[in-house]
């Protein structure tokens, strides 16, 4: 517990301000959740939904309680889960590697070599073995 008197008005103000910034950060995620909900369902109000919900990230920028690039970040998932919706479904790709990238002869060398070197022990006992 502090014994100056600042610094114990000031760890009562953090209490307060903490708890008004989890309410904020609480109402974001919901907003988002209600408006990714409502752009994949395809929902009529979707548009309206993101864009309520962008509105309240920047305000939550405004207040400090997100960084900017945390807040670009969101909004943009926001414009991509509802430009998404709106262009209907899309089949999506398995993965990020295209199937060549993962059979190729010459990574598996590599990653063959690359797990000797990080095992020097189990090497030597194979050379002199073999």
């Amino acid at each position: 517990m502090a014994n100056i008197k600042s610094q114990i008005k000031r760890n009562r103000q953090t209490i307060v301000i903490h708890e008004r910034n989890k309410a904020v950060r609480s109402e974001l995620r919901s907003r988002i959740k209600v408006a990714i909900t409502a752009a994949d369902e395809g929902s009529e109000n979707a548009d309206e939904l993101v864009r309520a919900a962008q509105s309240r990230i920047d305000r939550a920028v405004l207040r400090g309680i997100l960084h900017k690039n945390t807040a670009a970040h969101r909004k943009a998932r926001l414009a991509k889960h509802l430009a998404a919706a709106q262009a209907g479904p899309e089949p999506r790709p398995a993965g990020r590697r295209s199937a060549e990238a993962t059979s190729s002869p010459k990574q598996h060398r590599h990653r063959t070599l690359r797990s000797w070197t990080g095992h020097r022990s189990r090497f030597f006992c194979l050379i002199s073995m073999g």
